[in-house]
């Protein structure tokens, strides 16, 4: 064997400790020059460690997670005379009888190329024995690694192999994409070449986790999925009536369906709330106004229409949050209507029906739609149209209390307003303090799609639109 030559860690700038997240080659294998060995992964970027010249790698001495610089040894390769692209052996020398003991590794590399003189020995005589060593391929100088017969065990490494303590086999990109989604890695079995994972794969996972199937099977060995996938603790089960005396009451089915739901909301949409505060003191006066003039008519004017016309402006010139991200999480939909849902409260659970073409629409007329939806959610008569494409929802409990709360994105939208009780307060006008009746703001957002400068310039707008709804005109 010629003398073995140590291929390092080259200059990567100021960067020391610098973990290796993948192996690109296994002992054996049969490597040229500038192709990639390992690849670290520092905080800013990824880099591939290259074989420094052509040859066989004798020796790996590094494994995933090691902490190398510039000049750790990385492995050691045997040099090769000639290229690793070199064309295999001429035919005739396939063609010579193997010699016995030594001559025996030499003769099995080289017997897939055809013979064109004396008939060579079969190709089962030429099949390793159970009791001989397993033969390192490429040991002929300059031998093409694509003619060479596959690996046997153990220099064919597994997935489980190369990473003894369950390290996610996946780039920096797929394992950015998975912790976006809430998504435990090693949980998702790799598609790719030697068990590596996708984004695709990690997509599948949570399609089947969404479907409740949850998600694509687990690796080999691997532990039962717990928390639909996200590697949570199993729920803890407790004998309550140990402690004194209880009553097992079974949800509804509206609670069922909505707390699937509301639970995969939280867990997949990394949520930001935006709190703000409204003077509504002019607004308030108009309302209670208007309800005069249509007292002989029915209609009942709530905060609730008045904050859906102003969101509907706030859309409009903020288009990104009335949108939608798909479930690859790499495009986005801008909706051109505007459909808002409202929180209705009914003694089964929550729904949220949906006011269509609001931006169409005047108070009045939106307030009679949501008393309409409202009736009908209290009697369970809504049908599944009075419930579909929403693209704002609001959550309103002026009605009932409260000074800020953080409401749960509805998917598939990327936001969502929670109203809470206003409230009469002293505000400084540049003179004197003067009572006025101010309205909390708490905006919920997908942090994915909407950024916080984004969401404070939202909610800072539609303040000033529910301060003076004149503002809606222009």
């Amino acid at each position: 064997m010629a003398d073995l030559k140590e291929a390092r860690v080259p200059d990567i700038g100021d960067y020391d400790g610098v973990p290796v997240i993948e192996l690109l080659v296994a002992v054996g294998d049969t490597v040229t020059q500038d192709q990639g060995l390992v690849t670290l992964e520092s905080d800013k970027a990824t880099m591939e460690v290259p074989a420094p010249f052509a040859g066989i790698v004798r020796e790996l001495k590094v494994k995933l997670g090691d902490q190398l610089a510039e000049g750790s040894v990385v492995a050691l390769i045997e040099p090769t005379e000639g290229d690793a692209k070199q064309a295999p052996a001429p035919a005739e020398e396939a063609a010579k009888p193997a010699a016995p003991a030594k001559a025996e590794a030499p003769a099995k590399a080289e017997a897939p190329a055809p013979a064109k003189s004396e008939p060579a020995p079969a190709p089962k005589a030429e099949a390793p024995q159970p009791a001989a060593p397993a033969p390192l391929p490429g040991a002929a100088a300059g031998t093409d690694p694509e003619a060479l017969p596959p690996r046997t065990p153990p220099v064919a490494f597994t997935a489980e192999e190369l990473m003894p303590d369950k390290v996610p086999y996946a780039s920096p990109a797929v394992r950015l994409f998975a912790r976006e989604l809430g998504v435990d890695l090693t949980r998702v079995s790799g598609s790719a070449r030697g068990g590596r994972i996708s984004k695709e794969d990690v997509q599948s996972f949570v399609k089947g986790v969404m479907q409740g199937g949850g998600g694509a099977p687990a690796a080999a060995g691997a532990a039962p999925a717990l928390g639909g996938g996200l590697n949570l603790l199993p729920w803890p089960k407790v004998d309550f009536s140990k402690f004194g005396e209880v009553e097992t009451k079974p949800l509804t089915r509206i609670q069922k369906l909505s707390g699937a739901n509301l639970a995969r909301n939280w867990a997949m949409i990394p949520h930001v709330t935006q709190h703000d505060d409204a003077d509504i003191t002019d607004l308030e006066a108009l309302r209670v106004a208007l309800n005069k003039e249509n007292e002989k008519a029915g209609i009942k004017l709530t905060m609730l229409a008045f904050l859906m016309k102003a969101s509907v402006n706030a859309l409009q010139k903020f288009p990104t949050f009335n949108a939608s991200l798909d479930a690859s999480g790499e495009n986005l939909t801008l909706k051109k209507y505007f459909h808002i849902g409202f929180a209705a409260d009914t003694p089964n659970g929550l729904v949220v029906p949906v006011v269509r073409d609001v931006d169409k629409k005047g108070v009045l007329q939106i307030a009679r739609e949501t008393g309409e939806l409202a009736a009908k959610a209290r009697d369970g008569k809504l049908g599944p149209a009075d419930m579909s494409g929403g693209c704002f929802s609001i959550s309103s409990l002026g009605g009932i209390g409260g000074t800020a709360f953080t409401p749960i994105v509805n998917a598939p939208e990327v936001a969502i307003l929670g109203v809470s009780k206003s409230a009469t307060k002293p505000v400084w006008d540049g003179k004197q303090f003067a009572p006025r009746l101010i309205l909390p703001l708490s905006l919920s957002y997908d942090h994915r799609v909407i950024d916080g400068a984004a969401a404070a310039r939202f909610t800072a707008y539609l303040a000033q639109l529910l301060a003076d709804m004149r503002r809606s005109l222009l």
